[in-house]
């Protein structure tokens, strides 16, 4: 494909005398080489986020890619953080035998998923699984041993408490990687959560300077990534054929998300307390996978679909599962609302039959009372 991979750390250089091309300055070691384009992509993603409390060794006390690189099963596992990759760990050490204790300090529980999701995801985690979940925690102190950590911290009741642990994994998300770029002194406009300014092109405030993935706004997701480099690399394309194309723009309203625990959660749009805050009328159906064939034969009946669809006009604002497989089944929801379906455009679609995608259908047709197989 032509490309050239050149490692080590870029910085964005302006020579005053070229007013066409910029230059990056790649420093590897004590080796220094400077490249020069006309354009500039810019998609350095993301890190762990550090808590200035806690040091992280990725021995005792790891991050999110030190969680990654363990090569044996802790017997007993602390996670401080019940986000997204934090549930994904937890998921997937408790199933190869961890005993798995989460702090969470926030009070709810996945408060960015819809409510009745989080519910049942907190059940299945807790009940099924076997994770132990705690909110509302306040640490206080964290000891690191040669063959334990010890986390104190107050419970919800502002009680003190004690975890003892083989390996504790930090996971409070992630920050955009920005830093050493060269910025101020280009000029590159980078806000206060060190995110890059870009419009709905991806284009920062520097001529020809893109941006794209978890360094810009929106949600830190490898395909919302993909998809904005493609679009980028689509209107770079047109302008060196001298081509004036309006091309589109990653629309991020309507990125899908995906929890790769076990049972999966997946979700797009709006959330029933989203739609309650805007004072937007709602109807709703949900189906479960309980009574879906499929599902009753893989053996994976946890969970259920819920589509949310407008009151008086019934298009899709938000479809949001957790089930077996959800993450294959959610393109659908999106497709759905990007195209402006209404319940009722879903609940008439043939699904083939038995497949876990009848779960969506018939959480469709509940939207009006008319859900059959229950």
């Amino acid at each position: 494909n032509k490309v050239t991979s050149i490692h080590g750390q870029g910085t964005l250089v302006k020579d005053k005398s070229d007013q066409k091309n910029w230059k990056v300055k790649i420093q590897n070691n004590a080796k220094e080489e400077t490249i020069e384009a006309k354009y500039i992509i810019i998609a350095t993603g993301s890190t762990p986020r550090q808590l200035p409390s806690i040091a992280v060794d990725n021995e005792r006390v790891l991050d999110n890619e030190g969680a990654l690189a363990l090569i044996e099963v802790p017997k007993r596992l602390g996670i401080i953080g019940a986000g997204v990759i934090g549930l994904e760990m937890a998921s997937v050490w408790r199933r190869l035998g961890s005993e798995v204790t989460i702090l969470e300090a926030m009070p709810e529980f996945l408060a960015a998923v819809d409510e009745q999701i989080a519910k049942e995801a907190k059940k299945i985690f807790t009940r099924e699984l076997g994770l132990e979940i705690l909110t509302s925690v306040n640490i206080t102190e964290i000891k690191t041993g040669k063959k334990t950590v010890i986390v104190k911290y107050l419970d919800a009741q502002a009680k003190a408490q004690r975890l003892k642990v083989d390996k504790l994994i930090v996971s409070v998300g992630r920050v955009p990687n920005s830093a050493k770029l060269g910025a101020d002194s280009v000029g590159l406009e980078i806000d206060d959560g060190g995110r890059i300014q870009v419009d709905t092109h991806c284009r920062t405030n520097l001529l020809n300077v893109y941006a794209v993935g978890d360094v810009v706004r929106g949600p830190m997701l490898a395909h919302k990534a993909s998809e904005e480099g493609i679009a980028v690399a689509e209107g770079i394309a047109a302008n060196v054929a001298g081509q004036e194309k309006n091309l589109p723009s990653v629309n991020l309203d309507i990125i899908p998300w995906v929890i790769y625990t076990s049972p999966e959660i997946a979700w797009v749009g709006k959330t029933e307390q989203e739609l309650k805050t805007a004072g937007i009328k709602y109807k709703a159906g949900q189906f479960p996978f309980m009574a879906n064939g499929r599902a009753r034969a893989l053996g994976e009946t946890s969970g259920f679909v819920k589509v949310i669809a407008d009151a008086h006009t019934d298009r899709i604002l938000g479809v949001h599962m957790i089930g077996p497989y959800v993450s294959e089944m959610i393109s659908e929801a999106v497709v759905a609302i990007e195209f402006s379906a209404s319940s009722e455009d879903i609940a008439r679609i043939v699904h083939a039959h038995p497949s876990l995608s009848e779960v969506l259908h018939e959480a469709a047709l509940a939207v009006d009372n008319r859900a059959l197989h229950i």
